[in-house]
């Protein structure tokens, strides 16, 4: 059913690497917290941590869609709940890893997408994104999905408008300071939503920067986490406003666009 406002969430905390099973229930009590909602993202790789000391444990912590404790877990909360939930994980799929996203509906995962820009080590361990930028109607919204690093490549973010993405989806595990300053302007560029639910604590010699934000189509940060503690925080969406493109009454943020112009980007 397409709503005119909804709740959404974003989980903030610290997978534990190397142990799936503390982390997993660190997120059920987590989880048990929430009141009613319609939409939850969780950190990028929240199966298994981020900061790997070697391919070998890599693989290790990775899990197949088809046969993992955590998928299962979300997906009978989704189901229980009646709610969507947005995650980041560490995807197996025959020898191959991908930094993944899945969109768990109540009726099972809905869609997934696969990181393309991979960050510094993440390309020693993971192959870059082969699905393409999936839009999916979940009912009440369209949502979109990307991952961390993506954020820097405006192309992909417009992509996602131009398929009618009410919402995106951002698991994170940002280290730099960058992301607050363009994930605000990409919101407003595209007049969409962008929930950006990152991780906090400290892998090896990373330090993740916490700060999760929901950035609303006008541009403005309008929910922001600590940075170093754990935060589940929500907010409540008019998608009517994402709805609207129109800056002015004459200007649409997408059918003022001229692609012919545009051509050097096939570069």
């Amino acid at each position: 059913m397409i709503k005119d406002r909804i709740k959404t969430a974003f989980i903030q905390f610290a997978p534990l690497l190397g142990n799936p099973g503390l982390t997993l229930n660190k997120i059920q009590s987590l989880l048990s917290t929430l009141p009613d909602l319609d939409l939850i993202v969780l950190p990028e790789l929240a199966n298994s941590g981020y900061n790997f000391t070697s391919a070998k444990q890599a693989f290790e912590l990775s899990e197949s869609v088809l046969q993992s404790d955590f998928v299962d877990f979300l997906t009978g909360f989704a189901k229980t709940r009646d709610i969507v939930i947005v995650t980041g994980f560490n995807e197996q799929e025959d020898a191959k890893l991908y930094n993944s996203s899945l969109l768990i509906t109540p009726g099972g995962i809905a869609g997934k997408y696969r990181k393309i820009h991979l960050f510094m080590n993440e390309k020693s361990f993971f192959e870059p994104g082969n699905l393409g930028l999936p839009v999916i109607d979940v009912g009440f919204c369209k949502l979109g999905m990307q991952i961390c690093f993506d954020y820097i490549f405006p192309e992909t973010w417009r992509i996602l408008g131009l398929k009618g993405a009410d919402i995106i989806c951002h698991p994170s595990n940002l280290v730099t300071p960058y992301a607050h300053k363009v994930l605000p302007a990409q919101a407003l560029m595209n007049r969409y939503y962008i929930v950006t639910a990152n991780r906090i604590g400290t892998e090896g010699d990373i330090t993740f920067s916490g700060r999760s934000i929901i950035s609303d189509p006008e541009g403005d940060i309008i929910l922001e986490a600590p940075r170093d503690s754990e935060s589940v925080l929500f907010a409540d969406l008019s998608l009517e406003k994402a709805r609207n493109k129109n800056l002015t009454a004459l200007n649409h943020v997408y059918h003022d666009r001229f692609p012919e112009q545009y051509k050097d980007l096939g570069c």
